[in-house]
């Protein structure tokens, strides 16, 4: 599993793209300030996306962290228009460079 960075409520400017892995396999791609509130809210009943409410619980298996908001839209743009298989490889090169 991919470690989770801190709570980042004091510094709003840093934004995390993450991807979660559903109940059913797929895989869902955000951005946020917080990566710890923002997958409690996947997982809880009332929040996180409609996507995600229909697929808990979800597991975060990638972040990378960038300056802005603006660069995170892109980036999650970019990691949504990838396959399946790609967003996979993606997970799998991060843990093994966390390793």
């Amino acid at each position: 599993m991919v470690n989770t960075p801190q709570s980042n409520s004091q510094n709003s400017s840093t934004w995390f793209v993450y991807i979660v892995r559903c109940r059913d396999n797929s895989c869902y791609t955000g951005i946020t300030t917080d990566i710890q509130r923002r997958l409690t809210e996947h997982n809880s009943p009332k929040g996180g996306a409609k996507y995600t409410r229909a697929r808990q619980p979800v597991a975060l298996i990638y972040h990378e962290q960038v300056a802005s908001r603006s660069t995170a839209a892109k980036r999650e743009h970019e990691i949504k228009k990838m396959t399946h298989s790609a967003k996979e490889n993606l997970a799998s090169s991060n843990k093994a460079s966390k390793q």
